[in-house]
Protein backbone atom coordinates (compact mmCIF):
# COMPACT_ATOMS: atom_id res chain seq x y z
CA UNK A 1 0.00 0.00 0.00
CA UNK A 2 2.86 2.36 0.83
CA UNK A 3 4.23 1.90 -2.69
CA UNK A 4 1.05 3.28 -4.18
CA UNK A 5 1.94 6.69 -2.74
CA UNK A 6 5.27 6.90 -4.60
CA UNK A 7 4.35 9.62 -7.11
CA UNK A 8 0.99 10.80 -5.84
CA UNK A 9 -0.19 14.19 -4.69
CA UNK A 10 -2.30 13.78 -1.58
CA UNK A 11 -4.84 16.10 0.05
CA UNK A 12 -3.29 17.42 3.25
CA UNK A 13 -5.18 19.15 6.04
CA UNK A 14 -2.91 21.48 8.02
CA UNK A 15 -3.12 23.51 11.22
CA UNK A 16 -1.44 26.83 10.46
CA UNK A 17 -0.13 29.43 12.90
CA UNK A 18 -1.70 32.77 11.97
CA UNK A 19 0.26 35.37 13.94
CA UNK A 20 2.21 35.99 17.14
CA UNK A 21 0.11 35.59 20.28
CA UNK A 22 -0.28 37.96 23.19
CA UNK A 23 -1.77 36.61 26.39
CA UNK A 24 -3.61 33.30 26.26
CA UNK A 25 -3.74 31.56 22.88
CA UNK A 26 -7.15 31.52 21.21
CA UNK A 27 -8.64 29.22 18.59
CA UNK A 28 -8.60 32.21 16.21
CA UNK A 29 -4.77 32.14 16.38
CA UNK A 30 -4.91 28.96 14.31
CA UNK A 31 -6.25 28.25 10.84
CA UNK A 32 -7.30 24.88 9.42
CA UNK A 33 -6.13 24.82 5.81
CA UNK A 34 -6.59 22.30 3.00
CA UNK A 35 -3.68 21.80 0.63
CA UNK A 36 -1.95 19.16 -1.47
CA UNK A 37 1.38 17.49 -0.73
CA UNK A 38 3.72 15.50 -2.94
CA UNK A 39 5.00 12.15 -1.70
CA UNK A 40 8.29 12.65 -3.51
CA UNK A 41 11.38 13.00 -1.34
CA UNK A 42 13.91 15.41 -2.92
CA UNK A 43 16.85 13.66 -4.55
CA UNK A 44 19.95 13.63 -2.39
CA UNK A 45 17.90 14.09 0.78
CA UNK A 46 17.80 11.54 3.59
CA UNK A 47 14.25 12.54 4.40
CA UNK A 48 11.05 10.75 5.25
CA UNK A 49 7.48 11.13 4.05
CA UNK A 50 5.20 10.25 6.96
CA UNK A 51 1.54 9.94 7.85
CA UNK A 52 0.89 11.62 11.19
CA UNK A 53 -1.10 9.62 13.74
CA UNK A 54 -0.93 11.42 17.10
CA UNK A 55 0.21 14.90 18.12
CA UNK A 56 1.06 16.10 21.61
CA UNK A 57 -0.27 19.36 23.04
CA UNK A 58 2.76 20.41 25.06
CA UNK A 59 2.76 23.59 27.20
CA UNK A 60 6.25 24.66 26.02
CA UNK A 61 4.76 25.29 22.56
CA UNK A 62 3.29 28.57 23.83
CA UNK A 63 6.83 30.00 23.86
CA UNK A 64 7.07 29.38 20.13
CA UNK A 65 3.97 31.49 19.55
CA UNK A 66 5.75 34.67 20.67
CA UNK A 67 8.44 36.48 18.70
CA UNK A 68 11.90 35.56 20.06
CA UNK A 69 15.24 36.71 18.71
CA UNK A 70 17.13 33.87 20.41
CA UNK A 71 17.72 30.73 18.39
CA UNK A 72 19.77 28.96 21.07
CA UNK A 73 17.17 26.31 21.85
CA UNK A 74 15.59 24.66 18.81
CA UNK A 75 12.36 23.78 20.62
CA UNK A 76 11.88 27.45 21.57
CA UNK A 77 12.50 29.02 18.15
CA UNK A 78 9.45 31.09 17.21
CA UNK A 79 6.88 29.72 14.81
CA UNK A 80 6.64 31.76 11.62
CA UNK A 81 3.21 33.25 10.92
CA UNK A 82 1.57 31.38 8.05
CA UNK A 83 3.54 28.20 8.74
CA UNK A 84 2.31 24.79 9.87
CA UNK A 85 2.47 24.19 13.63
CA UNK A 86 5.37 21.89 14.54
CA UNK A 87 5.42 19.69 17.62
CA UNK A 88 6.18 16.27 19.02
CA UNK A 89 4.08 13.49 17.60
CA UNK A 90 3.80 9.92 16.35
CA UNK A 91 3.82 9.02 12.66
CA UNK A 92 4.07 6.12 10.22
CA UNK A 93 6.78 6.11 7.55
CA UNK A 94 5.20 6.01 4.08
CA UNK A 95 8.38 6.59 2.11
CA UNK A 96 12.01 6.69 3.20
CA UNK A 97 15.30 7.85 1.72
CA UNK A 98 17.05 7.17 5.02
CA UNK A 99 18.84 3.92 5.84
CA UNK A 100 17.74 4.14 9.49
CA UNK A 101 14.02 4.02 8.67
CA UNK A 102 11.95 1.72 6.47
CA UNK A 103 8.48 2.05 4.97
CA UNK A 104 5.97 0.92 7.58
CA UNK A 105 8.10 1.93 10.58
CA UNK A 106 6.46 3.94 13.33
CA UNK A 107 8.42 6.93 14.63
CA UNK A 108 8.12 9.66 17.24
CA UNK A 109 9.68 13.08 17.28
CA UNK A 110 9.12 16.50 15.71
CA UNK A 111 6.51 16.58 12.97
CA UNK A 112 3.85 18.86 11.51
CA UNK A 113 0.28 19.39 12.62
CA UNK A 114 -1.02 18.00 9.34
CA UNK A 115 -2.16 14.74 7.78
CA UNK A 116 1.19 14.10 6.07
CA UNK A 117 4.64 15.59 6.58
CA UNK A 118 7.85 15.63 4.57
CA UNK A 119 10.64 15.52 7.17
CA UNK A 120 13.91 16.43 5.46
CA UNK A 121 16.01 16.19 8.61
CA UNK A 122 15.12 13.02 10.55
CA UNK A 123 17.84 13.64 13.18
CA UNK A 124 16.13 13.44 16.55
CA UNK A 125 13.45 11.02 15.37
CA UNK A 126 13.11 7.72 17.24
CA UNK A 127 11.97 4.47 15.66
CA UNK A 128 9.24 2.86 17.76
CA UNK A 129 10.40 -0.54 18.94
CA UNK A 130 7.49 -1.58 21.15
CA UNK A 131 4.12 -1.66 19.39
CA UNK A 132 2.22 -3.79 21.93
CA UNK A 133 1.17 -0.59 23.73
CA UNK A 134 -0.99 2.23 22.34
CA UNK A 135 0.99 4.27 19.78
CA UNK A 136 -0.41 7.43 21.37
CA UNK A 137 1.80 6.66 24.39
CA UNK A 138 4.79 7.89 22.37
CA UNK A 139 3.29 11.39 22.50
CA UNK A 140 3.10 11.02 26.28
CA UNK A 141 4.37 8.40 28.69
CA UNK A 142 6.89 6.88 26.25
CA UNK A 143 7.83 10.19 24.63
CA UNK A 144 8.99 13.61 25.79
CA UNK A 145 6.70 13.96 28.86
CA UNK A 146 7.70 10.53 30.15
CA UNK A 147 11.40 11.19 29.69
CA UNK A 148 11.03 14.60 31.38
CA UNK A 149 9.36 12.99 34.41
CA UNK A 150 12.01 10.26 34.59
CA UNK A 151 15.01 12.60 34.24
CA UNK A 152 13.57 15.31 36.47
CA UNK A 153 12.64 12.98 39.27
CA UNK A 154 15.68 10.71 39.21
CA UNK A 155 18.43 13.21 38.30
CA UNK A 156 17.24 16.39 40.00
CA UNK A 157 14.97 15.52 42.92
CA UNK A 158 17.38 13.09 44.61
CA UNK A 159 14.36 11.64 46.42
CA UNK A 160 14.72 8.87 48.96
CA UNK A 161 12.36 6.63 50.86
CA UNK A 162 10.26 8.56 53.35
CA UNK A 163 10.61 11.93 51.61
CA UNK A 164 7.52 14.14 51.43
CA UNK A 165 6.95 15.05 47.78
CA UNK A 166 4.69 17.72 46.32
CA UNK A 167 3.80 17.64 42.60
CA UNK A 168 2.00 20.59 41.01
CA UNK A 169 -0.11 20.20 37.86
CA UNK A 170 -0.11 16.60 38.99
CA UNK A 171 -2.75 15.32 36.56
CA UNK A 172 -0.79 16.49 33.50
CA UNK A 173 1.39 14.40 31.23
CA UNK A 174 4.53 14.85 33.38
CA UNK A 175 3.07 15.27 36.87
CA UNK A 176 1.03 12.07 36.88
CA UNK A 177 4.18 10.06 36.18
CA UNK A 178 6.35 11.87 38.74
CA UNK A 179 3.82 10.99 41.44
CA UNK A 180 3.96 7.32 40.51
CA UNK A 181 7.78 7.29 40.34
CA UNK A 182 7.87 8.88 43.79
CA UNK A 183 5.55 6.20 45.21
CA UNK A 184 7.85 3.51 43.77
CA UNK A 185 10.68 5.11 45.79
CA UNK A 186 8.65 4.89 48.99
CA UNK A 187 7.87 8.60 49.24
CA UNK A 188 4.74 10.23 50.61
CA UNK A 189 3.22 12.05 47.62
CA UNK A 190 0.67 14.85 47.42
CA UNK A 191 -0.44 16.43 44.17
CA UNK A 192 -2.45 19.52 43.28
CA UNK A 193 -4.75 20.03 40.32
CA UNK A 194 -7.33 22.55 39.10
CA UNK A 195 -10.56 20.54 39.45
CA UNK A 196 -12.14 18.05 41.85
CA UNK A 197 -12.35 15.53 38.99
CA UNK A 198 -8.57 15.62 38.62
CA UNK A 199 -8.07 15.40 42.38
CA UNK A 200 -10.18 12.23 42.46
CA UNK A 201 -8.16 10.84 39.55
CA UNK A 202 -4.89 11.40 41.42
CA UNK A 203 -6.12 9.57 44.51
CA UNK A 204 -8.21 6.80 42.95
CA UNK A 205 -6.26 5.83 39.81
CA UNK A 206 -2.75 7.27 40.04
CA UNK A 207 -1.87 6.22 43.58
CA UNK A 208 -1.14 9.61 45.16
CA UNK A 209 -1.38 9.55 48.96
CA UNK A 210 -3.38 12.75 48.87
CA UNK A 211 -4.35 15.55 46.50
CA UNK A 212 -6.12 18.89 46.58
CA UNK A 213 -7.76 21.45 44.32
CA UNK A 214 -5.47 24.48 44.53
CA UNK A 215 -8.24 26.78 43.28
CA UNK A 216 -10.66 25.80 46.03
CA UNK A 217 -11.21 28.35 48.79
CA UNK A 218 -8.61 30.78 47.46
CA UNK A 219 -6.28 29.83 50.34
CA UNK A 220 -3.27 28.06 48.84
CA UNK A 221 -1.10 28.76 51.90
CA UNK A 222 -3.71 27.12 54.13
CA UNK A 223 -3.94 24.12 51.80
CA UNK A 224 -0.16 23.61 52.03
CA UNK A 225 -0.29 23.78 55.83
CA UNK A 226 -3.04 21.17 55.94
CA UNK A 227 -1.51 18.75 53.46
CA UNK A 228 2.13 19.20 54.53
CA UNK A 229 2.12 19.60 58.33
CA UNK A 230 5.74 18.34 58.38
CA UNK A 231 6.85 20.46 55.41
CA UNK A 232 8.00 19.49 51.91
CA UNK A 233 11.24 17.70 51.08
CA UNK A 234 10.86 17.58 47.30
CA UNK A 235 8.83 19.87 45.06
CA UNK A 236 8.36 18.98 41.39
CA UNK A 237 7.51 22.31 39.81
CA UNK A 238 5.20 22.60 36.79
CA UNK A 239 3.36 25.86 37.59
CA UNK A 240 5.63 28.66 38.84
CA UNK A 241 4.58 32.16 39.87
CA UNK A 242 2.76 32.66 43.15
CA UNK A 243 2.58 28.90 43.72
CA UNK A 244 6.36 28.56 43.71
CA UNK A 245 6.68 31.64 45.91
CA UNK A 246 4.42 30.12 48.57
CA UNK A 247 5.94 26.64 48.35
CA UNK A 248 9.38 28.08 49.17
CA UNK A 249 8.04 29.00 52.63
CA UNK A 250 6.95 25.40 53.26
CA UNK A 251 10.12 23.62 52.13
CA UNK A 252 12.15 21.69 54.66
CA UNK A 253 15.84 22.12 55.36
CA UNK A 254 17.95 20.78 52.46
CA UNK A 255 14.86 20.44 50.23
CA UNK A 256 15.09 20.00 46.45
CA UNK A 257 13.01 21.70 43.78
CA UNK A 258 13.03 20.35 40.21
CA UNK A 259 11.76 22.99 37.78
CA UNK A 260 10.15 21.22 34.84
CA UNK A 261 7.70 23.90 33.71
CA UNK A 262 5.94 27.11 34.68
CA UNK A 263 2.62 26.99 32.90
CA UNK A 264 1.18 29.88 34.94
CA UNK A 265 3.74 32.23 33.34
CA UNK A 266 3.62 31.34 29.66
CA UNK A 267 0.78 33.69 28.75
CA UNK A 268 1.86 36.71 30.79
CA UNK A 269 3.42 39.81 29.23
CA UNK A 270 5.36 40.34 32.45
CA UNK A 271 6.18 37.21 34.48
CA UNK A 272 5.35 37.19 38.20
CA UNK A 273 8.17 38.05 40.56
CA UNK A 274 9.34 35.67 43.29
CA UNK A 275 9.72 37.28 46.73
CA UNK A 276 10.80 34.35 48.91
CA UNK A 277 14.08 33.37 47.28
CA UNK A 278 15.96 33.98 50.54
CA UNK A 279 14.54 30.57 51.54
CA UNK A 280 17.12 29.06 49.18
CA UNK A 281 19.77 30.33 51.59
CA UNK A 282 18.05 29.98 54.96
CA UNK A 283 16.82 26.46 54.21
CA UNK A 284 19.83 25.41 52.08
CA UNK A 285 17.52 24.49 49.23
CA UNK A 286 18.58 23.29 45.80
CA UNK A 287 16.41 24.51 42.93
CA UNK A 288 17.37 23.35 39.45
CA UNK A 289 15.80 23.72 36.05
CA UNK A 290 16.22 20.97 33.49
CA UNK A 291 15.22 19.91 29.99
CA UNK A 292 14.78 16.41 28.66
CA UNK A 293 16.59 17.65 25.53
CA UNK A 294 19.85 17.13 27.41
CA UNK A 295 19.00 13.49 28.08
CA UNK A 296 17.80 12.14 24.76
CA UNK A 297 20.62 9.57 24.97
CA UNK A 298 18.69 8.05 27.88
CA UNK A 299 15.60 7.26 25.79
CA UNK A 300 16.48 3.53 25.42
CA UNK A 301 17.13 3.25 29.18
CA UNK A 302 13.84 4.96 30.00
CA UNK A 303 11.85 2.86 27.52
CA UNK A 304 13.19 -0.38 28.98
CA UNK A 305 12.20 0.86 32.44
CA UNK A 306 8.74 2.13 31.51
CA UNK A 307 7.57 -0.49 29.04
CA UNK A 308 7.90 -3.31 31.56
CA UNK A 309 5.95 -1.39 34.18
CA UNK A 310 3.21 -0.62 31.64
CA UNK A 311 2.96 -4.28 30.63
CA UNK A 312 2.70 -5.28 34.28
CA UNK A 313 0.08 -2.56 34.84
CA UNK A 314 2.29 -0.97 37.50
CA UNK A 315 2.41 2.37 35.71
CA UNK A 316 -0.79 4.15 34.71
CA UNK A 317 -1.13 6.90 32.11
CA UNK A 318 -4.26 8.96 31.57
CA UNK A 319 -4.81 10.50 28.14
CA UNK A 320 -7.34 13.06 26.91
CA UNK A 321 -7.61 12.42 23.17
CA UNK A 322 -9.20 14.92 20.80
CA UNK A 323 -10.11 13.41 17.43
CA UNK A 324 -9.22 15.17 14.20
CA UNK A 325 -7.13 18.16 13.17
CA UNK A 326 -10.32 20.24 13.17
CA UNK A 327 -10.29 19.95 16.97
CA UNK A 328 -6.56 20.62 17.37
CA UNK A 329 -6.82 24.35 18.14
CA UNK A 330 -9.52 23.82 20.76
CA UNK A 331 -7.51 21.02 22.39
CA UNK A 332 -4.34 23.10 22.52
CA UNK A 333 -6.05 26.21 23.90
CA UNK A 334 -7.77 24.07 26.54
CA UNK A 335 -4.54 23.01 28.26
CA UNK A 336 -3.99 26.58 29.47
CA UNK A 337 -7.45 26.63 31.05
CA UNK A 338 -7.21 23.19 32.69
CA UNK A 339 -9.85 21.61 30.44
CA UNK A 340 -7.85 18.45 29.75
CA UNK A 341 -7.92 15.48 32.11
CA UNK A 342 -4.59 13.73 31.61
CA UNK A 343 -2.16 14.27 28.75
CA UNK A 344 -3.83 16.17 25.90
CA UNK A 345 -3.28 14.42 22.58
CA UNK A 346 -4.72 14.96 19.11
CA UNK A 347 -5.53 11.87 17.07
CA UNK A 348 -4.95 12.63 13.40
CA UNK A 349 -5.43 9.11 12.05
CA UNK A 350 -5.67 5.56 13.39
CA UNK A 351 -3.06 4.30 10.87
Amino acid sequence: MEGEHSSMMLPNKQVVFKNYVEGYPKESDFELRSSMISCQIPQGSKGLFVKNLYLGCDPYMRHRMSAHKSKDVALLVSFQPGSVIIGLGVAKVIKSANADFEEGDYIWGMTGWEDYSLILNPDGLFKIKYTDVPLSYYAGILGMPGLAAYIGFNNVCSAKQGDIVYVSSAAGGVGQLVGQFAKMKGCYVVGSASTDEKVNLLKSELGFDDAFNYKEGNDFAGALKRHFPKGIDVYFENVGGSMLDEVLLHMNLYGRIAVSGMISQYNLKKPDGICNLFCLISKRLRMEGFSELDSRHKVPEYLEFAIQLIREKKLVFVEDIAEGLENAASAFVGIYHGRNVGKQIIQVSTD
